[in-house]
């Protein structure tokens, strides 16, 4: 047996999809979060009373990491890692890999353009606190992308067959 023909098994290829999902959004969203962190650590020297608003914005582009490892968790559950394992064909594990890709990659992408959105946000609180709502819709409209490609991943892993 080839060393490929045991690396490359369709188990293996649905847990690089799961492992995909869960790191690449996780990535983008810990990078988010930063930015924003970032940002917000400077508005807190000046002004502490404005934490709560802050904190939301912060929030925003972590949602993107729950969303990876909620797909992650799907495909592990579906291919019976925690209970009765499935055996999968290497086309079915690479099923499993495609349909973790849009919420791997767009999860990793918005999130790090949400961070930076949502760090304009806290630019906007520090002069006028009263525009949060204002903040929190442009940092929101970013996530848009990112629910539609959870979406897309997670109607491919519920409705795969295996």
């Amino acid at each position: 047996m080839a060393i490929f023909d045991v690396i490359f098994t369709g188990q293996n290829l649905a847990l690089l999809g799961a492992a995909l999902a869960a790191a690449l959004s996780g990535m983008g969203s810990a990078k988010g979060v930063g930015l924003v962190g970032e940002a917000a650590s400077g508005l807190l020297t000046e002004d502490p009373s404005k934490f709560g608003k802050a904190l939301i914005l912060q929030a925003l582009p972590g949602t993107q990491g729950i969303y990876g490892l909620i797909t992650a968790f799907l495909i592990i559950f579906k291919i019976g890692v925690l209970g009765t394992p499935v055996e999968l064909s290497v086309a079915q594990g690479a099923y499993f890999l495609m349909a973790s890709l849009p919420i791997a990659l767009v999860g990793y992408y918005s999130a790090i353009k949400q961070g930076r959105v949502a760090a304009s946000g806290v630019n906007l609180i520090a002069k006028r606190p009263d525009e949060i709502g204002k903040a929190i819709t442009s940092a929101a409209l970013v996530e848009t992308y990112a629910i539609f490609a959870v979406l897309v991943s997670l109607l491919m892993v519920l409705f795969a067959k295996v």
